[in-house]
């Protein structure tokens, strides 16, 4: 696998190293910093709460006094069957209360009176994703103060958060006004929806920590259809400055790896790594192949003892060749 990171000043000679805009290293301005005097324990019942706290501001185009379910009880219900991932969740539930008087839906989730599945979708299409994303901050917040994010630092003390797209819906029958398109040679037409789900990863962890999601969809005032690279600049552009006070390095596949993404990257604060191909970056390869017949290119080999064999990690660096043929091009560390 072949990475490009970021052209900056390095600490430790040939070993990779992550700054911030600023040049200071995340991890030595943290270890500065003194610890929260009082720690406070994320619960489920917090998250619960504070999803509560949004559902408050969801639209509601009921009008009159046909309110027999609160709106609190759609957002919560529709909340507990993406929860469970069981279709039939409240089904069952409504079953349970019939015949014991109680329900998980309520002592779980706080679901007072259990809404029908028809019922929720109709009021829930008229909520913008948007009205949740307050909870994300909320879990990051309730996250730093009880220093977990701390467990998830990577090298040079950075956070490392990864983009990448993800399909969650597609049907060549079902669609609506957000669904991008695929023509087919047939004559038929798939409608799809995708998003960029960014996540903060740590090498050695299972677990990761979700961050607001930016829907790949149609924008309004353009004619061309919606990308993933356009979404991850409009997510740089709305969520990097909230996060590169926490030390941010972005990873990305070569999807990413281009001077429009690393630029804005790199003018938002953040540090990168990316996967970068020779069929995508002929000018940057053809850099190091002319670098590599005049010793330029850097080699460091590590052998480790796996209790049975040898295991032989071969790496090869250069500092400073140009992402593009252009005459602006960035400088980038391959």
């Amino acid at each position: 696998m072949t990475f490009i990171y970021d052209n900056r000043e390095w600490e430790s000679g040939p070993i990779l190293t992550v700054r911030g805009k600023d040049g200071v290293n995340p991890k030595t301005k943290n270890n500065q910093q003194k610890s929260p005097k009082k720690i406070i324990n994320l619960t489920f019942s917090g998250m619960v709460e504070s999803l509560k706290l949004s559902i408050q501001l969801f639209p509601d185009k009921r009008t009159g006094s046909n309110k027999q379910y609160s709106f609190e009880d759609v957002g919560l219900g529709a909340f507990a069957l993406f929860f469970t991932q069981s279709p039939s969740f409240l089904v069952f539930q409504q079953a349970m209360q019939k015949k014991k008087g109680c329900n998980n839906a309520h002592s779980l989730f706080g679901v007072e009176q259990i809404p029908s599945d028809n019922h929720i979708r109709d009021l829930m299409d008229e909520v913008a994703p948007s009205y949740l994303f307050s909870v994300f901050g909320y879990i990051i917040d309730k996250l730093k103060a009880m220093a977990y994010l701390e467990t998830f630092r990577s090298y040079n003390g950075n956070l490392l958060c990864t983009l990448d797209g993800t399909q969650y819906f597609s049907s060549q029958k079902i669609h609506c006004q957000n669904c991008n398109t695929k023509e087919h040679k047939n004559g038929t037409t798939t409608y799809y929806h995708t998003a960029i789900t960014p996540v903060f990863v740590s090498p050695g962890k299972d677990q990761v920590i979700s961050l607001p999601p930016e829907f790949i969809t149609p924008q309004d005032g353009n004619i061309k259809q919606d990308c993933e690279n356009a979404a991850a600049k409009r997510w740089l552009n709305q969520y990097a400055p909230v996060y590169k006070k926490l030390g941010i390095t972005i990873l990305g596949d070569d999807l990413y790896c281009k001077q429009p993404i690393t630029s804005l990257i790199h003018e938002q604060g953040l540090s990168f790594i990316l996967v970068c191909k020779p069929d995508s970056h002929k000018t940057l390869y053809q850099w190091v192949e002319e670098l590599q017949t005049i010793g330029g290119v850097q080699t460091v080999v590590q052998k480790n003892w796996t209790g049975k064999t040898h295991q032989i990690d071969t790496y090869r660096f250069v500092n400073g060749v140009p992402i593009r043929d252009s005459e602006d091009a960035q400088d980038v560390n391959w």
